[in-house]
């Protein structure tokens, strides 16, 4: 099996986990993925640059039932939290099922939602003081630094931004797992590939200040305008 595995995660940056499955030889027996990747999305700045209708009243997020309404409902009011969930399941969840961990969906969710609690990024950013704001900026390596705690210094980790207007915006952490959950799986992907020019999300660049936007409910399109 190759291509990608994700599964959608929110709190106020929205939360995915990704997962690269790729095999360089004849498929394994079991799983052919080599690596996870836990995305992390920012619904302050989840509709940047799109046309989606979002419901935005959750922050960075992963539930089963009541954990997963809070931790990773559906930002789009087009979509149910639970058809999300189903999606989810159908197109990455069966992919990770190879891994007996994550070999159910119940057991697959429990294992978003661990890793929710593991990697709490807006818990991160609120110690080291980085709050949603349209008005105050950060450096990229404040950024990284807040993080550092929650994600090392793994180089495979990526933080992107989106650039809206000529301010570059936080809009979603990436974070490479191997199969068994520890940090850090460099893929094919990740050595040295520039991202392309039709690519809206990229990394943060060092010599630009960082915005981190709030959720801005009566303009979701344009939480600082």
């Amino acid at each position: 099996m190759s291509g990608l595995l994700m599964v959608a995660l929110l709190t106020v940056l929205t939360l995915t986990l990704e997962s690269d499955h790729w095999t360089a030889g004849p498929p394994e027996k079991f799983c052919t993925w080599q690596c996870l990747k836990l995305t992390l999305q920012g619904p302050g700045s989840f509709c940047l640059n799109t046309s989606k209708h979002p419901e935005l009243d959750h922050p960075w997020t992963v539930e089963l039932d009541p954990e997963l309404s809070q931790l990773w409902p559906s930002l789009l009011k087009t979509h149910s939290s639970f058809l999300f969930w189903k999606d989810e399941w159908i197109k990455h969840g069966s992919c990770a099922a190879c891994v007996e961990g994550m070999n159910s969906p119940l057991r697959y969710f429990q294992i978003c939602l661990k890793l929710r609690e593991r990697f709490d990024i807006d818990r991160a950013l609120e110690d080291a003081c980085i709050k949603p704001s349209c008005n105050q900026s950060y450096q990229s390596d404040e950024v990284k630094h807040a993080l550092a705690p929650v994600i090392g210094d793994d180089p495979g980790v990526q933080i992107q931004c989106i650039n809206e207007k000529g301010r570059e915006v936080l809009v979603q952490v990436k974070i490479p797992l191997s199969q068994n959950l520890t940090l850090g799986c460099l893929h094919e992907e990740d050595q040295g590939t520039e991202p392309q020019p039709t690519q809206l999300w990229h990394p943060c660049p060092h010599d630009s200040p960082v915005f981190y936007f709030p959720i801005n409910h009566d303009r979701p399109h344009q939480p600082c305008d």
